[in-house]
């Protein structure tokens, strides 16, 4: 009863959110949304520059500067944060005087992913084609075609060889039959795929395994 009337009202936000702009904190409470819902609100209600389509934000993504922020199509940002301004002007402006300002925009083209705790600073382009790791700090443009890692990000590889080591990984997964069953990266993962990971890594599925993605 209690679980029916959370997801009714949590369906009800989300539609509140996406149309109005409305009752977005109460929608993330009562029934987080995926990458792809935030990416459609934020496209709507947002501040940013431009969202392509097909992209993917984690609601845990910080976007400083929105308005300075330009998204192409299919990107994915997980975790990360975008820093439109240097913060440390108004301390220096207020030690030591002066009209300081410190901006620049963010633009990240068409195909790109963002790893979880990367930080983004003012005036970078990344991409097309291009993959920040985990916990890079990109200070600097990213190449197309490009995976970058590390404080400060550098190129570690490229891109159409990152694609073609996890097609040939993932061709050898004891879950790939399952995987193409799937109808949609969206759907939830099922009972015998979830089954099949835990008995790869652990021999057997450890009691009270929550299945999720």
């Amino acid at each position: 009863m209690i679980a029916a009337l959370r997801r009714q009202l949590g369906a009800l936000c989300r539609q509140l959110a996406l149309r109005h702009g409305m009752t977005s904190a109460l929608w993330r409470r009562l029934a987080p949304p995926d990458g792809i819902d935030w990416a459609d609100y934020l496209r709507r209600h947002g501040g940013l520059q431009a969202i392509g389509p097909q992209c993917s934000i984690q609601t845990n993504v910080v976007i400083t500067d929105p308005a300075y922020t330009r998204l192409g199509r299919n990107v994915a940002l997980s975790g990360c944060t975008l820093f439109g301004h240097d913060g440390v002007v108004n301390m220096l402006r207020r030690a030591y005087g002066g009209e300081l300002d410190s901006v620049g925009r963010i633009d990240i083209r068409d195909n790109v992913f963002i790893g979880h705790q990367a930080i983004v600073m003012p005036g970078v382009t990344i991409g097309p084609d291009a993959v920040v790791a985990a916990g890079a700090v990109v200070t600097r443009d990213v190449p197309p075609g490009t995976v970058v890692g590390g404080i400060p990000a550098r190129p570690i590889g490229r891109t159409q060889d990152l694609h073609q080591q996890l097609v040939a990984k993932s061709s050898q997964l004891p879950w790939r039959d399952l995987l193409a069953q799937r109808a949609s990266p969206r759907e939830p993962v099922s009972p015998a795929l979830q089954r099949s990971r835990l008995q790869h890594f652990f021999g057997e599925e450890p009691a009270g395994a929550s299945h999720v993605d």
